[in-house]
Parts: structure tokens; sequence; C-alpha cells
């Protein structure tokens, strides 16, 4: 296999990673649950980092939900999906940081981590939607971030979710076109 097919080959055995993003868009739906709710700034912050945790066990559950795999063995290109998921985490003492130091920014500086980590996803599931919707979310929320206030803060993960059920549509319909491609 040449690493065209092989990146085809994930896109329609994992179908996009939409496993994933739909479970990102119950965690961002709970951070949103969150950041309505009456507790502190700072607790609110605490369980929204808490709730990250949810997104991999979502994930699995999704995967079985969509018949997706999340991981391809016999793929050589498997194993960086996984290095890709990781890098977030690399990106989590930025979070940390503005919990402690901007509690007010916390779930915009998440938001935009989020949005930027999957522009590589473009080139691993050989898509333009991930790289237009990476840059396309991380700038949006930037701007939208730049005009909330505290008590406004909800609105990013509204936007977080529109965003990421926009980008689990249009990477469905990437992932069907290539399926009936791969069957012919």
């Amino acid at each position: 296999m040449n690493l065209k097919e092989l990146k085809e080959e994930l896109s329609v055995k994992c179908k996009n990673g939409v496993a994933f993003l739909s479970s990102a868009v119950v965690v961002w739906a709970v951070m949103l649950m969150i950041l309505v709710s009456k507790f502190t700034l700072e607790t609110k912050n605490s369980l929204i980092l808490w709730s990250t945790a949810l997104l991999f066990p979502l994930a699995m559950a999704f995967s079985k939900l969509f018949k997706a795999q999340w991981k391809v063995d016999s793929n050589p290109l498997s194993i960086l999906g996984f290095y890709l998921n990781i890098a977030q985490l690399v990106y989590y003492p930025i979070v940390v940081w503005a919990m402690i130091r901007r509690p007010e920014e916390m779930i915009i500086f998440l938001g935009i981590i989020t949005s930027a980590h999957l522009f590589p996803y473009g080139w691993y599931y050989n898509t333009k939607v991930y790289m237009i919707m990476s840059i396309f979310m991380s700038v949006s929320i930037l701007l939208i971030g730049l005009r909330t206030d505290v008590e406004t803060l909800w609105i990013i993960p509204l936007f977080m979710i529109s965003f990421l059920v926009i980008l689990v549509v249009l990477l469905y319909k990437d992932y069907m076109r290539k399926e009936r491609i791969s069957k012919s």
C-alpha cells in the first residue's frame, strides 16, 4: 500500500474519527452545563478540566455505536493517530496555567487548543475538512473569546458544540463518499 491508500484505509475504517468528535460534543455539552451552573468560577473550571476525562470512554462507546474502528492495527499509520490524540494532553499545562492565572479565560484556551489540535487529522485521514474547520474554529473561538466576559463564558462551549456537530456531519459525508469509492 502507498501512503495515500494507508490514509484512505484509516479514513474509511475509522470513519474519519467521528466517534471521538461525537464524544467531544458530549463533553462540551457537559462543560456548557457546568458553566451555566451556580458554582464559583474556580469550581466550574476544576469541573471542566475533570470533565475532559470523559472523552476517551465516550469515544469507545461511540465507536461501537457507529461500528467504527478507533485504531487499525494492520495499518502502520495507526499509531500516529494515538500520538495525535496524546498531543492535546501536552497542551494541558497551558489550560492549567489559564485556570490559575486567567480563570475567566480558561475555557477560551481550552476551546482554541481543542480546535487547533484537529488540524493534523486532515493529513491523517486525507481530508481537508479537518484542516479548514480547525482553522475556522480556532480563529472563531479567539474572536468570540475577545467579546465575552465572565457572565457569558457559556457561549464558548455553545459554539464549540455547534462547530463540532458541523465537523461530524462534514466528515461523515466525506467518509461515505470514500466508502462508496472503495467499494466500486
